[in-house]
């Protein structure tokens, strides 16, 4: 029985992973297995081999009750019962509309014409942007629930940002990140736009409170602070494959390892609900990659 991997975590001192010891992929019912975390360093060697089949992490902190088998291909590690039950008990899903806690709107910048408006829940801090692999943000307001959920709607129709950016794209421009000033410019002018709807008929609800623009920038957090090349990306894992190398970036679910010749990019939602096993830094990565650095898309055992 071997220790699975319960995904990256962001608190403010950086990147840990957290792992737990049981019978089943992700469980947490009756206080059953033993929990524990590895603060990562860059710089630091990791090394890991993936063992048996992948199951359901469960959902809402409750052991799959089927034991399921799941693709390794999937970020959500869920069959489809645990997928439909953890969704429907998600603040993203709109399912939620009397949730009494404090919210806050934000944009978040990710690369150069990539920025996104959000909500997360105050008592949450920024650890959902850290999550997202913000390189910069700022807040915009706080205030209800439904009042940050109108905000948010309002400000995707009429500046037009989206609020969902996936994961390829932000990795496509973490190479090549524009200078402080030039990341930080852009999500201002987003902000005082922003700022400007409030006094506009139908403009933001009375009830969220407007927030000061105070940019936070993640480069150095994140080890984006140099260039950081990345040439291929974790696809999947495979019964007794192994992702090895030295930690040289992360940012959101991403884990970027330097090989002997390469930087490979590891989405640690793939690696949950595998159970796994310690393996040589010095191994390489042995599971399905596809090619992101020269343009092209290559799969295949490297």
């Amino acid at each position: 029985m071997g220790w699975h991997c319960t995904g990256l975590r962001w608190p403010q001192e950086g990147p840990v992973l957290g792992w737990r010891k049981d019978a089943r992929a992700g469980g947490a019912q009756d206080g059953a297995g033993s929990v524990r975390t590895s603060v990562l360093a860059y710089g630091t060697e990791l090394g890991f081999r993936a063992g048996g089949e992948r199951h359901c992490v469960g959902a809402r902190g409750n052991v799959c009750p089927l034991g399921a088998v799941v693709s390794g291909r999937s970020t959500g590690a869920r069959c489809q019962e645990c997928a439909r039950l953890d969704r429907a008990h998600s603040v993203a899903a709109d399912t939620i509309a009397d949730d009494p806690r404090t919210y806050r709107v934000y944009l978040a910048w990710f690369g150069p014409g990539m920025v996104k408006v959000g909500i997360t829940a105050e008592e949450r801090g920024a650890a959902r942007l850290r999550e997202q692999g913000a390189v910069v943000f700022s807040w915009l307001g706080r205030g209800p629930l439904m009042a940050a959920r109108r905000t948010e709607e309002l400000l995707r129709s009429a500046l037009g940002v989206p609020d969902r950016i996936p994961y390829a794209r932000k990795r496509a421009v973490r190479a090549a990140l524009p200078g402080a000033a030039e990341r930080v410019a852009e999500v201002e002018g987003l902000y005082g736009r922003a700022a400007a709807l409030e006094g506009e008929g139908g403009g933001w609800p009375r009830s969220l409170e407007r927030l000061p623009f105070e940019p936070v920038d993640h480069t150095g957090l994140f080890g984006l602070d140099g260039p950081v090349e990345v040439a291929r990306a974790v696809t999947e894992l495979v019964a007794d494959g192994v992702v090895a190398g030295r930690l040289v970036a992360a940012a959101g679910p991403d884990l970027h390892l330097a090989g002997a010749d390469r930087v490979v990019v590891l989405d640690t939602r793939l690696i949950t609900g595998w159970e796994l096993a310690g393996a040589d830094a010095r191994s390489g990565v042995t599971v399905p990659m596809a090619d992101i650095g020269g343009g092209g898309v290559q799969d295949g055992l490297f």
